[in-house]
């Protein structure tokens, strides 16, 4: 059985709604186990034994998370040359456009070689005053069902071999 690994960090429950959507489309796969891990639980071991990836992030700042970073610098080094060429998706929630973070998470997976099966989705609150940014957040329908519709993709991928 393949396993897709979401790594996720939220501070206004946006992104963890976009990743809890995410897995919740990607485990109708009988065929592929979903780990959906905390930034700060996920570890080398766990980025290794996965065959395919979702980075789950706010844009803050104009950057991934403080802790999607710490992630990414705990297990960068250890998992190089280990995971080349598998798949991976984003999703970003951002209060104006996410570029950034997602040219970030970009940069990082390039130098993983790892091969992007997804444009990012980005879903963007539109937050902008700091009661806006720092309140929670509720994500529509419409985009909950992009995240799902992903991790369905990305999970019958996996299942049949093409990512």
């Amino acid at each position: 059985m393949k396993t897709l690994l979401v790594v996720f960090h939220s501070m206004t429950g946006a992104t963890r709604q976009m990743a809890d959507a995410l897995a919740e489309g990607a485990a109708l796969e009988p065929h592929v186990r979903v780990r959906l891990l905390h930034a700060s639980l996920a570890h080398t071991i766990d980025v290794v034994d996965a065959a395919g990836y979702v980075f789950a992030t706010p844009e803050n700042l104009a950057a991934i998370s403080g802790l999607m970073k710490d992630f990414f610098d705990r297990c960068y080094y250890p998992a190089l040359e280990r995971i080349n060429g598998r798949p991976y998706a984003t999703l970003i929630s951002a209060g104006s456009d996410g570029r950034n973070a997602a040219r970030q998470i970009e940069r990082i997976a390039t130098g993983w070689r790892l091969r992007p099966v997804a444009e990012p989705l980005i879903v963007c609150t539109h937050a902008q005053t700091a009661e806006a940014i720092l309140a929670p957040k509720t994500i529509g329908a419409a985009d909950l069902g992009r995240c799902r519709e992903l991790g369905a993709t990305l999970a019958a991928g996996l299942a049949l071999g093409i990512f």
